[in-house]
Order: structure tokens, then sequence, then C-alpha cells
């Protein structure tokens, strides 16, 4: 239009960077990060040491486009390094603590990170993956130690007992405050790369940006009703998905971040009781964690204390019983390709007068976008055509929007097929009900087909919950060659409980139609992520190698 102009006055990229920036003069004397009794920073001191590190980065070789990978759980490090790493120019690459050595490196190798920042108990792992970098002649990132302030770890290593390597601590100490930061030349430039979960084998490097960042940081904060100075009790992993944003979001919002190495029932109720938190989030697990703690581990909650899960489909019945015991559940959906949350369950005033159990099986529903995604639909993945909006139908779910992943690192051809049309395809199976709102079915490949039917597992697996003895529940199918394969259940008792298969499958038979209920019930401990997936494909393998249940000529199912 004539007489404008777009120019610094009125332009400047989008980066998290920012939040950092106005914080200290915001809230300069709030508190940031507590960890223990030993750490209690402020804003104003958190940008500080962010800054001290990011010159010591630099320092190190480090420049603008360059990987740095940490490993490490929530501890006060991750929250400076959210700030520090992009403002010196640099990406972020989180790393899952679950992995082994053998994974490690297939990580660092694929990233090229030229740091590795790793917290002192996962010291071993980060070494065994230096010696399987070393057998290959790849070039090996430089090793930063991060000492934990609160909690010591017993270890005969003598490298870690050296004064010769680096330590996380020298970089803060060494490092200027006045270091000019590194912004992003576009606002689309990478900020982090977050390889994927690991319920399928083999993870995919995600890339974020500036501006997504930016944008779900804002949406996240948003969608979980987040106030001035929030008190967040980290129980999310910050590796994952950059904790869901919120890192960067409680910046924003001069919140607290009280960090929580290992989660635990006891340690959420004695966080929340002790520094009065207002906002936690979790995967269905950490909820079923909570809703089971013994009533010695339990404490009332000082006010209002808001939940947002996500990560998998969580069964009404356990938001029934967390809304009974007085936190209120945000219901998000996402994927590590979203940023985290793309979507949330948005609740409707009309929907308070509704009994209980109704309200939470509304509130188990993945709902619509949040204000950073443009548009979420539920497709036929064929015709690429919306389905009808009866919820019935199933489709794949789709997204698009600014907070959308860049891509996949290094691999074109995945990037490519996973934006077809426009769109991004979640590989998530799921219904649109007339009121716009989504529903998920099933993960595509988690669809068990048996005599022709398809049988959502999400579905049995939400009944299965509802047994007063079972505390975990998955279900996968098993080969069958009469009806192709057939729900197999693999189940985890609360502590003390007892019955039997028989008893578990006729409860699902008188709930569920015959055919969509286990024929297969296994009592073992469920193989989780660190964010409360559940690995359906080490389920699948197991059952497996449990060969057909029925013979096409003795079939009597």
């Amino acid at each position: 239009m004539e007489g404008t102009v777009k120019c610094a006055a009125n332009f400047v990229p989008l980066t998290p960077i920012s939040f950092l920036d106005r914080s200290p003069v915001v809230y300069g004397d709030r508190v940031s990060v507590v960890y223990g009794d030993a750490v209690r920073y402020t804003w104003r001191q958190t940008r500080d040491r962010s800054l001290k590190i990011a010159s010591s980065l630099s320092r190190l070789g480090v420049s603008r486009g360059d990987v740095v990978a940490v490993l490490a759980p929530n501890v006060p490090a991750m929250v400076e390094l959210h700030f520090a790493v992009p403002m010196a120019g640099a990406i972020l690459c989180t790393l899952n603590i679950r992995h082994d050595s053998a994974m490690v490196s297939v990580l660092l190798r694929h990233s090229t990170a030229k740091v590795l920042l790793v917290d002192q108990q996962f010291l071993q792992i980060a070494q065994g993956a230096l010696k399987l970098l070393s057998k290959t002649g790849d070039k090996l990132p430089i090793i930063v130690l991060i000492r934990d302030p609160v909690q010591e770890f017993s270890s005969t290593n003598p490298w870690e007992r050296s004064d010769e390597h680096l330590d996380y601590d020298g970089l803060v100490a060494t490092g200027n405050s006045d270091f000019q930061v590194i912004r992003p030349k576009d606002e689309c430039d990478a900020i982090s790369l977050n390889y994927t979960s690991g319920t399928t084998s083999s993870p995919k490097g995600v890339v974020y940006s500036h501006r997504g960042a930016y944008l779900n940081s804002l949406a996240s904060v948003l969608l979980f009703e987040m106030q001035s100075s929030p008190i967040y009790l980290w129980s999310v992993p910050m590796f994952h998905c950059n904790g869901w944003c919120m890192l960067w979001g409680t910046a924003a919002l001069g919140g607290t971040n009280i960090c929580l190495r290992n989660v635990t029932a006891k340690g959420i109720f004695d966080s929340i009781s002790r520094h009065k938190v207002t906002h936690l989030g979790g995967a269905p697990t950490v909820l079923n964690m909570i809703i089971n703690a013994p009533a010695s581990e339990r404490k009332p909650l000082p006010g209002k204390v808001s939940i947002m899960t996500g990560a998998a489909p969580p069964p009404p019945h356990v938001l029934y019983q967390m809304e009974e015991l007085g936190f209120s559940v945000t219901h998000s959906y996402g994927l590590t390709e979203t940023y985290g949350p793309g979507t949330v369950c948005s609740w409707k005033p009309e929907w308070d007068s509704l009994p209980r159990d109704e309200q939470a099986r509304l509130k188990a529903r993945q709902g619509v976008n949040h204000l950073g995604i443009e548009e979420v639909d539920v497709k036929d993945p064929v015709t690429m055509k919306s389905v009808p909006s009866d919820g019935k139908t199933i489709g794949e779910v789709v997204f698009r929007g600014n907070t959308v992943m860049n891509g996949y690192f290094k691999n074109p051809e995945a990037t490519k097929e996973a934006f077809r049309g426009g769109w991004f395809w979640t590989g998530d199976l799921g219904v649109k009900h007339s009121d716009g709102y989504i529903k998920l079915k099933d993960r595509s490949k988690d669809i068990i087909i048996s005599g022709g039917e398809n049988i959502s597992s999400i579905e049995v697996e939400s009944v299965l919950y509802t047994h007063p003895y079972v505390l975990e529940a998955a279900v996968v199918g098993r080969p069958d060659e009469h009806w192709g394969e057939t729900p197999c259940a693999f189940v985890k008792l609360k502590s003390g409980s007892r019955t039997s298969p028989e008893e578990l499958v006729k409860y699902c038979r008188e709930r569920l139609p015959h055919y969509m209920a286990p024929k297969t019930i296994v009592f073992e401990d469920l193989p989780k992520t660190s964010t409360g997936k559940v690995q359906k494909y080490v389920l699948r393998k197991k059952a497996e190698a449990m060969g057909s249940l029925t013979k096409k000529a003795t079939s009597k199912l």
C-alpha cells in the first residue's frame, strides 16, 4: 500500500530470546528458578547467567548455526540453556535422558553437535557415546559437565574428579555478561532440534524456528490460562518439545520454574504444598501416578492447581479422578512436529451442569486448534478430503499453521511426505464432531483390524482403566490365523491387587462389543518413553512373538 514500508522500526524477527530481554526489566527481582534448597535465582540473575554462558560457548568456537546438545533432566541449567544457546546464535538439541550410549552416539553424529553439555548423572552414558563415535572416526563434541548443587552422585570416574575438564559453573564464572547477543537474521532460522520421543524405533530430527517457538510459547500460556507470574512445576521433561515451549513461556510471564529432577507423586505433592504451585503438566501416566498415590504421600492443594495433559489420549476415568482431587485439567494434543500442544479441548460454560462422568468424556476429546495453529482437520488420506463431522467417520488428523515444524533435519523425503498437499499429516487417526472438536481413535499403525473390523486400541484401553485393579493398560494386535489379528492387552495392576485374565476379558466383554474385547491379557510393567508414552512397538514385537492365538481350522472365537 502506498506510503507504507517494512523497516527496523516496525519489523523485528520474532524470537523467544526477547522474553528474557524483557523479564529482568519487568520482573527483575521475581524468582525465576528454584531447585531444592540450594538454588534460587531471580529473572535478573537468570538473564545475566544466560549471557555469560552464551559468551563462553562463543569462546569455545560455537557460532551461528552450530548445534549444541544437552543431556540433562529438569535442572536449572536446562532453563538457562534454552536462552543461552540461541543467544550464541546456535541451535539447541536436547537429548532424551533415557537413551543409551548407542542412541546418543547416533544422535550426536546425525546432529553434528559441536558441544555436549551433560549432567553428571548421565556422564557414563555420554562417555560411552564418545567411545562409539571415536571408533567410527567421527569428530567428537566438546564435553561440559553440569554438576548438581543438590544431589550427590557417587562416581569413581577420574574424568569427573579431574580439574582439567570443562565445567558448567566455569562457563558462568568466566563468561561475559555484556556479551552481544547473536539474534536470528531470519525469524524462520532454526532455534532447536528435537528428536522424536521414540514410540517408534527410529527417531527423526524435528527443526523448530525462532518464529514458531515464539508463537507457540504465547499460544501455550494462553491455552493453559496462565496469568502473570505463574509458579510452574517441571513434571514434563524439559528436553521434550523444549518443555512444550513452557520454558520460554514462563519467561514471557515472569513466572517461577520449580525444577524437579525425579518425577514422583510424593515429589509433586510436596512441591505443590511447599511452593504454592499454580501450574504443572504431564502425560496421562503422570496423572495416573497422582490419583494412585498412597494417602501418606498426598497433601491438600493450597489453592487452584491447573494441570495440562497431553502426549497420549487420557482415559476419561483418569480425568474424572483428577478433578475429584481438586485439580483443574486442561487437555491438549500435539506432536513434536507441532512444538508440543497444537489443540486444546476448550471448555464451554454450558458443560458445567453436566454429570461429572459426562464432563470427563467431553474433556477427553482433543478439541480445537489453539491460536498458534491456523487449522486442524480430519481428512481421508487417499482423497485428501475432509471427513464428515459426524463423530464416526475416521480419517487422519492434519495441521497447518505457524507452529508446525520447519521439517525433518537431513531428511527431505520424510519432510515432503509429511507436508503433502500443504498439510502436516500426523499419522493419528480420529473423528470430527459436529461442534468441530476432534477426538483421536488411534495411531494409524496401532489400529487393530480383526475380521475386517477396525478396533481402536484407545477405546479398549479406556475400558480397562475403569477396572478398580488396573493401574496401566496398553492394547496391541496379536497375530491370528483366523481373524488376522485380535486385541492383546498388556496390563499393570495396582499394588496389592489380584485378578485373572479371564476376569478382565469378561469385564471388557460386558462393556464392549465382543470382537473389541481383548482375547489375550498379559500382566507386566509397560515400557515407556521418558514423556510417558507407552512404546507400543515393543509390545507389538512381544505380541508377534506369541504367535497366532487361533488356527483357521479350529477357531471358535
